[in-house]
């Protein structure tokens, strides 16, 4: 199962909980978790007027041995107006424009959507139970 809860944070609500989203999956070959603006896409969907991040912009997907892996999805613009990294334990890597990585088995972690217009981020938790 991936246990997946988003909050919208802009700079003035830094620290508030209002607003999350949450939403899971069994871990089961080929099941499919979107996060973006596409309500009708993903099932953790962030503001209309939030450009920075894509219609589909996150994309976790559970492979044939049921580990999970990440990928930002290609918008339709040839430079991101985001930046995006996932932090597991004290360790925080940035995930490249179009990349895919591997999420720990049964681990937890968060992914954060930066907007670099702007003080906003859409924060994604994650838990991976093994």
């Amino acid at each position: 199962m991936l246990e997946l809860t988003m909050a919208a944070v802009t700079a003035a609500d830094a620290g508030a909980t209002a607003g999350m989203q949450m939403a899971e999956a069994p871990s089961e070959p080929g099941a499919v978790l979107r996060v973006g603006r596409d309500k009708s896409a993903c099932r953790l969907s962030t503001p209309d007027d939030w450009l920075f991040v894509s219609r589909v912009h996150l994309e976790f997907r559970c492979g044939a041995d049921g580990t999970w892996q990440l990928t930002w999805l290609r918008g339709s613009q040839q430079d991101p107006s985001s930046e995006v990294r996932l932090t597991v334990g004290g360790y925080a890597q940035a995930v490249g424009y179009g990349d895919t990585v591997w999420l720990p088995r049964g681990g937890s972690g968060e992914i954060v959507v930066q907007d670099r217009a702007e003080p906003r981020s859409v924060n994604v938790g994650f838990y991976h139970e093994a």
